[in-house]
């Protein structure tokens, strides 16, 4: 059964890409706070982050830690300032 469950999902294009889509989106913001947790020396934060990794929360934890939580909080400011030459 569960082997046939798989082949469906595989075989539904539109579900494919919406899971790589979400799969990335999590994994960006995961990248991102753990490399603010480090950067910022965040032990705690940077252990919970790591811990949580096989959950997948869509990034929610991630941004909460990014705009709430780190010490030197993320601004959309700075966001905009990775897509734009210097």
């Amino acid at each position: 059964m569960n082997a046939g469950l798989n082949q469906e999902i595989l075989s539904n294009p539109p579900f494919l890409v919406l899971a790589i889509a979400v799969s990335i989106w999590t994994m960006a913001w995961k990248a991102i706070a753990l490399w603010r947790a480090a950067k910022l020396s965040q032990r705690n934060w940077f252990i919970a982050l790591l811990i949580l990794f096989p959950i997948n929360l869509l990034g929610i934890i991630e941004i909460i830690f990014l705009f709430f939580f780190a010490k030197e909080k993320l601004t959309i400011k700075e966001i905009k300032g990775w897509f734009v030459k210097k």
